[in-house]
């Protein structure tokens, strides 16, 4: 791996740089070039823009002139009189603008545009020519809209003199404006060639760059690069081979950390599994114990309670005339039928034999029955379910987690109803316990878990565990809570049914 590290020479590095440097000049040097001849171009079509613009006045104030003369001719027509004023009136406006494009196109400005275009000498000189023509015609139309405004009707107005002299002006006005456009024309081609001129230069200097750059840059920069790939290729064929080295070795790697990946899943499966096993175990030696106390309570002492008061009761008869005794024996009577009630209770909780002789769903709807009828809570049972009998640690892990829910809802919750739903769907076997009490914030951490545990929701959860199922629960401050346990269950034969039972 060592000898692919070092594959360029260390020599090569001040070449590299210098090539860099003759780069980048050749680079710059392209660019001036190509921003000057932008610069160049972008002022070149500017002046010639504003010359075009001054030329477009030019010729424009040889029609001014000729509509000047024909207004003028108008204005002297008997047949024109009755569009006197009218005419007078474009005569007025056509001589102002006049006067105002040739004050503009002898400066070189142009109205309403930022124009100011610097005549040649040439043109100046023209325009000195012009002057006395423009002045003769200017003050034979200045003469002529005077005595048109100082004749007191069309029919008395004479401009005869004035007008011989317009008319005499005009063909020299006339042929020194087309003379000064010739000059326009002319300074425009001419500027035209020199831009021309002047991006042929730039593009010989930049094409003399680029010889430059492929000569004494790039050929000696190719050359040193392809022996540069000739070093690259021969690593790359030497890293190849150790690459299919470590790849046959990384495969060995994988291979071993996935056999010892599932030999450890494995492991770990079996140790989840035995101690499943032995929590199941150990369940059901607890049920097994509730039902031989359950049973002892029930047939035991529960026997012997009943007898005790079969006793009472025959005595309480052989002492019909004794008001104190018999007295006496009431309060004991009561007392052994409530001991005997208690034992039947403790009994029950601790294996219900409804549940192991008829099934889940009428142990649930019991144990929604033997509630307290004189509590205003109420104990709804929902199911659609019928006598179906399920697997026996399934019957008696629902029964648990229901008894528990509904236990942790009548000491703490405070409810006003309780509400056991137990039914069948999407092969799932649901039990849902719903309160309407006064809830409880629910810890998600488990700092805050191990700060006020809670063994009924301990006992509730490793119980759905041990029979495969998803246990949830749900529950907040003045919002109730609810209970929720779903196992994976598909009930053969099913038929549906849905009854309900209030046992407040």
């Amino acid at each position: 791996m060592s000898e692919v590290v070092n594959v360029i020479p260390q020599t090569s590095q001040p070449s590299a740089r210098h090539f860099n440097r003759l780069f980048l000049t050749t680079l710059v040097f392209i660019a001036v070039l190509l921003t000057v001849a932008e610069v160049v171009t972008q002022l070149q079509t500017r002046r010639e823009a504003e010359r075009v613009m001054v030329f477009k006045m030019a010729s424009a104030q040889r029609h001014h002139s000729q509509r000047l003369v024909s207004k003028v001719l108008q204005l002297t027509r008997p047949a024109e009189r009755l569009n006197f004023q009218n005419n007078l009136s474009e005569i007025k406006k056509l001589f102002a603008q006049f006067e105002t494009n040739h004050l503009h196109i002898e400066q070189g400005t142009v109205p309403g545009f930022p124009v100011m275009l610097h005549n040649s000498d040439s043109v100046r000189i023209r325009f000195q020519i012009l002057k006395p023509f423009y002045l003769g015609f200017r003050e034979s139309i200045q003469r002529i809209i005077q005595l048109a405004d100082q004749a007191p009707n069309p029919e008395k107005f004479s401009a005869e003199v004035d007008l011989t002299r317009l008319m005499q002006n005009e063909k020299p006005f006339l042929d020194k404006m087309d003379d000064i456009v010739q000059q326009y024309t002319r300074e425009t081609l001419e500027n035209v060639e020199q831009t021309r001129l002047i991006g042929f230069v730039i593009y010989l200097f930049t094409l003399l760059a680029l010889v430059f750059a492929g000569w004494f840059i790039l050929r000696p920069a190719v050359n040193k690069f392809e022996g540069v790939i000739v070093q690259l290729v021969e690593a790359e064929t030497r890293t190849a081979t150790t690459n299919r080295k470590l790849l046959s070795l990384n495969r060995a790697l994988k291979e071993t950390r996935q056999q010892l990946f599932d030999a450890t899943r494995k492991q770990y499966q079996q140790q989840m599994d035995e101690q499943k096993l032995r929590t199941s175990y150990l369940v059901a030696g607890q049920e097994e114990e509730r039902k031989r106390l359950s049973r002892e309570l029930h047939d035991g002492i529960g026997q012997m309670l009943t007898a005790i008061k079969l006793q009472v009761e025959s005595f309480e008869k052989s002492l019909t005339n004794e008001t104190k005794g018999t007295k006496n024996l009431t309060v004991l009577k009561n007392l052994i039928s409530q001991t005997i009630q208690e034992t039947r209770n403790v009994s029950n909780n601790l294996m219900p034999t409804v549940l192991s002789d008829f099934g889940l769903v009428p142990a649930v709807k019991m144990l929604a029955d033997t509630h307290d009828k004189d509590s205003k809570i109420d104990i709804i049972f929902h199911t659609n379910l019928s006598n179906t009998r399920l697997d026996k640690s399934v019957e008696i892990g629902v029964y648990r987690i229901a008894q528990e829910a509904v236990s942790n809802a009548l000491r703490h919750a405070e409810p006003h109803q309780i509400t056991i739903d137990l039914f069948e769907k999407d092969n799932y076997l649901h039990l849902i316990v719903n309160d309407d009490g006064k809830g409880f914030r629910i810890h998600r951490s488990r700092k805050e878990d191990s700060k006020r545990p809670s063994q009924g929701i301990h006992n509730m959860n490793e119980r759905a565990a041990l029979i495969n199922g998803k246990f949830k629960i749900s529950s907040a401050p003045d919002k109730g809570t609810k209970v929720q346990v779903s196992i994976p269950f598909k009930l053969a034969h099913q038929e549906y049914e849905y009854t309900q039972v209030d046992a407040g």
